[in-house]
């Protein structure tokens, strides 16, 4: 009896398991693409490669046939792209895409710049990605699937706008992860308006929120780098962060940020071997493979280590003060 309902058990989970992978076989393959957005396909500027669409849309399915998202938009972001022209102006590779709005807009977007260490050097350069990771402090970007969670926002210190001071906040937009990419928490992963305040000197204002135990503000000059390099976050214009935060606060959905690892490695095989990438089957933009030669994609395993012995390398450092504004 014992034997017979055990076998029974073992069934039913095979079962399950059977039909959950059926079921996300069929949601990855989805429905076909309608003719608006395949007008939009393709590698021309401003448009979203194939297999990078594909992605996109297998994952948003998956997770509203999960319930795990109903916002009826989804995102998407081909890091393989240049982030600018070779006019220097930012160039298109992160998407919004609405299908049932028949919605189609592709924006700019920063990637990780990473580190240059003495014991390994996995920077990257100003146009084009060559290094990726999901390792802590590594300052790249990790392809993969998330979902959009909640919103931060912070002070960053006070700016001169219209003549005066006046202190300036950044929202963030985290971001959870799936697999590979389920550190993303950790690593501070998300995005947000590429603008920072470049601290020059502080002025005395007890009274101000923003004071520090002594009662003095950070001041300093906003810096705009859309379409540059980040610490890894997702990075946008302020009015297009003004747009895809309004999408999605309160509404989750899904991002799809290609290359994977295994795109990385295999691509960067491929490269190495000389052998066609059209014919392999595999996808990088053409451009940036040309500059960077071949991808490399670092795992945590391997770089956190290396990170973790250059922090502890590192002298011990008074702390940061600014001087005294005029």
């Amino acid at each position: 009896m014992w034997l017979n309902l055990l076998h029974f058990t073992i069934a039913a989970i095979l079962a399950v398991a059977l039909s959950g992978l059926q079921t996300t076989r069929a949601v990855a393959q989805g429905s076909e693409v309608p003719a608006w957005l395949q007008q939009h396909v393709g590698l021309g500027d401003g448009q979203i490669a194939p297999v990078v669409l594909e992605r996109a849309r297998a994952l948003y399915e998956q997770k509203r046939h999960e319930g795990t998202v109903h916002n009826p938009c989804y995102l998407a972001m081909d890091a393989t792209r240049p982030s600018s022209t070779l006019g220097g102006e930012p160039a298109a590779r992160f998407y919004v895409i609405c299908e049932s709005q028949e919605s189609f807009h592709s924006v700019s977007s920063g990637y990780g710049n990473g580190r240059k260490l003495e014991s390994a050097d996995f920077s990257n350069g100003r146009r084009c990605a060559k290094n990726f990771s999901n390792a802590e402090g590594s300052k790249l970007t990790a392809g993969g699937a998330y979902v959009t969670a909640e919103t931060r926002t912070s002070f960053k210190g006070f700016v001169r706008q219209s003549g005066e001071r006046t202190p300036f906040y950044r929202t963030f937009l985290l971001f959870d992860g799936d697999g590979e990419t389920d550190n993303a928490r950790e690593r501070a992963i998300g995005g947000h308006a590429a603008m920072f305040v470049k601290w020059q000197c502080r002025f005395e204002d007890p009274d101000n929120p923003h004071a520090d135990d002594t009662g003095y503000v950070p001041f300093g000059r906003l810096v705009n780098y859309t379409g540059g390099r980040s610490n890894g976050c997702t990075t946008w214009s302020p009015s297009e962060t003004q747009e895809i935060l309004e999408l999605v606060e309160g509404n989750p959905t899904t991002l799809h940020i290609y290359p994977e690892s295994a795109d990385i490695e295999a691509v960067a095989n491929a490269a190495t071997s000389a052998t066609s990438l059209s014919r392999a089957g595999l996808y990088w933009n053409a451009s940036c493979l040309e500059e960077i030669d071949a991808p490399k994609f670092w795992p945590k395993t391997t770089l956190r280590p290396i990170i973790d012995q250059w922090r502890q390398s590192l002298p011990h450092q008074p702390p940061l003060s600014l001087p005294i504004c005029d």
